[in-house]
């Protein structure tokens, strides 16, 4: 399950970076370090929030929901 975990994990990871870069026309690092400083990522990353079973879209919710409120990391 642990595998598992890591791999939905970096995919939903993955699709949430493409979706910053194409929304806001910003490079991968950057979009890179949005995510990986954010609320959003690090309850994505504790498996008993459950979040990583969720779509990158609904993910992505509320990662834009944190940038645009100004609560990041």
């Amino acid at each position: 399950m642990n595998n598992d975990f890591e791999y939905m994990k970096e995919a939903l990871a993955t699709e949430l970076v493409e979706l910053l870069i194409n929304e806001y026309k910003i490079p991968i690092s950057e979009a890179l370090d949005i995510l990986y400083f954010s609320d959003t990522y690090k309850k994505l990353c504790d498996k008993e929030t459950g979040l990583y079973f969720q779509s990158s879209l609904y993910i992505y919710s509320y990662l834009k929901n944190e940038i645009t409120s100004g609560v990041i990391g």
